[in-house]
């Protein structure tokens, strides 16, 4: 079947290193496209609408999970890595997608959760089910309680999620057992991943999904697998984000690299150049660019960049920084300002200054400024050198939905009570394809979604922004295409900063320009060259131009 699959692409096309400058859009699978109307999107819904991806001008997708699941955190609690989860469809569904990506010449990236599984994995239910002693509990981490009783927990670690990260099981005899860790949720216990059984485990499930035709697999939690031996204390009170965890017994332990060492070999044996991503948080560029050295995996999220504030220093300092740390290990830059993860870029670029890259506890903006600043942050991105993750939506100039009610919110971390306020729900509402009214064309039609849309968004569908010039679809539709088509945005690591005024980027990479307006208030420029597009209106003459706050433009020089 892999040699089927790739043989579909065009032959002729080089597949050397496509994944240094590809453009590759996530898809939430349960707010992509319903196709059976029961308000959670599906693989057959996210087929229907591949041709919409193609149109777009993106190279690949990546799908978040959509294995078996009891869905307790939106499938990151895999129960099966080797089956879907009814709700999104059957093995064969994702067979057929992944051959219709193929066919329309789009790579497929699947997620891989690695670092923890569901208290239903058929493995936990043993260890829980067979008592101390069990050798499945050596694939997970036990441990009695401290105290006289053992009441307390083996140390001091809090989950991503709020409260411990321990959890107490019982023993089969009724009385209070050991407990185990879940960094994440309780429904999410941690891989021991010093257990040769789950190194062994997670090589067949890599080669599973690679047998299958998937092109590559984002990582989750990829700096998470290794723990400080011993499980120290960290000795201090502390409360870790999602995003933001800084130096921990828990992550970035340097044990990891062996393990993607492993996996780049397994890689390597496919055709087509699959490529493996990592969701690495690390407290600096450099440890960030140590997972995507030539032997280990091949790109790594650059979350630096996405909480970099909206100024024209703050910018250009990531940017060069970001730029020098991936070219000391010979690996591309990454770019994305949204996932769903955080708070639409829409809202969260207008809330700068205050020191929290996940815009967590969203406040209501002018969406009118909010959507100019988003389309100029895109623009910028999708002008730099290497490659670039879109969030489904964002093509769409969606904004964070911040007042849902509290009764169909689902993200776990809002169900517990030192939790982050659940700020993910917002960002994973379906996205409207068409109509006047919920659910937009998201499933058959007076179907509902598993998150409330907004009574406002029937002006932002695809259908409605594809009848209007200047829209963001537009926008998105024209600068993938010029980016595709323009000799020097490639893959070169070709950016050249220019002189510019304190509220201005401007750099040139080869014969393509981008200039940035970051300030509030316009500023004139001389006209470089021909305007190739613009992220909103500009005063141009033959001459000069006056550039808007928050506008980005391309020129060819």
């Amino acid at each position: 079947m892999t040699d089927r699959l790739i043989a579909r692409r065009d032959p002729a096309a080089p597949t050397a290193s496509w994944w240094r400058h590809a453009v590759i859009y996530q898809i939430y699978p349960r707010s992509f496209a319903d196709s059976d109307g029961d308000g959670i999107g599906d693989l057959p819904g996210i087929r229907s609408r591949l041709p919409y991806l193609r149109d777009l001008g993106v190279d690949a997708v990546w799908l978040s999970p959509f294995y078996a699941s009891p869905q307790a955190d939106a499938g990151y609690d895999v129960a099966d890595y080797r089956a879907v989860d009814p709700v999104f469809g059957t093995l064969d569904d994702a067979r057929g997608l992944i051959a219709d990506a193929h066919d329309l010449g789009l790579r497929v990236i699947v997620d891989l959760v690695p670092n923890h599984c569901s208290e239903e994995h058929e493995w936990f239910r043993r260890a829980v089910a067979e008592g101390p002693g069990s050798p499945f509990r050596d694939r997970f981490h036990f441990r009695p309680g401290r105290g006289e009783d053992g009441s307390l927990p083996p140390n001091d670690w809090p989950s991503i999620f709020g409260g411990p990260a321990w959890t107490r099981t019982t023993n089969p005899d009724g009385t209070p057992g050991e407990w185990y860790l879940h960094l994440f949720a309780p429904e999410q216990p941690d891989f021991n991943w010093d257990h040769p059984a789950v190194a062994d485990e997670f090589r067949t499930i890599l080669r599973f999904w690679l047998d299958l035709g998937v092109d590559g697999f984002r990582i989750d939690v990829a700096h998470g697998l290794v723990k400080e031996p011993g499980l120290p204390d960290l000795g201090a009170e502390t409360e870790w984000h999602l995003l933001d965890v800084g130096v921990s017994p828990c992550f970035d332990r340097d044990g990891v690299h062996e393990i993607y060492r492993d996996w780049r070999r397994i890689l390597d044996e496919y055709p087509g150049e699959r490529v493996a991503v990592a969701e690495a948080w690390a407290p600096t560029l450099e440890r960030v660019a140590a997972y995507v050295r030539p032997d280990e995996l091949h790109q790594a999220f650059n979350f630096t960049y996405l909480g970099t504030a909206w100024n024209a220093a703050a910018q250009r300092e990531t940017i060069d920084a970001s730029l020098a740390a991936m070219r000391a290990v010979g690996a591309p830059a990454t770019w994305t300002l949204s996932n769903h993860d955080v708070v639409r870029h829409t809202n969260r670029l207008m809330q700068a200054g205050e020191g929290d890259v996940a815009g967590r506890r969203p406040a209501r903006v002018d969406q009118v400024a909010g959507l100019r600043r988003a389309r100029a942050a895109s623009l910028l991105l999708l002008a730099l050198p290497g490659s670039a993750y879109l969030y489904q939506g964002e093509e769409l100039g969606l904004p964070e939905v911040v007042d849902l009610p509290p009764e169909v919110r689902q993200d776990p971390a809002f169900h517990r009570d030192t939790g982050q306020d659940g700020y993910r729900d917002g960002c994973r509402v379906p996205i409207p394809w068409q109509g006047d009214r919920a659910p937009y064309g998201f499933g058959p039609a007076g179907g509902p979604s598993w998150l409330p849309q907004p009574d406002d968004w029937a002006q932002l569908s695809v259908a409605a922004q594809e009848q209007v010039p200047g829209s963001t679809l537009s926008l998105y539709r024209a600068a993938l295409a010029i980016r595709r088509s323009h000799p020097d945005l490639g893959a070169a690591d070709n950016l050249r900063w220019a002189d510019a005024g304190d509220d201005l980027l401007v750099f040139d990479r080869g014969r393509f320009r981008c200039t940035v307006n970051l300030g509030p208030e316009p500023v004139r420029i001389d006209r470089p060259g021909e305007m190739l597009i613009a992220s909103g209106p500009v005063d141009a003459d033959p001459d000069s131009v006056l550039l808007p706050g928050d506008t980005t433009v391309w020129w060819s020089r």
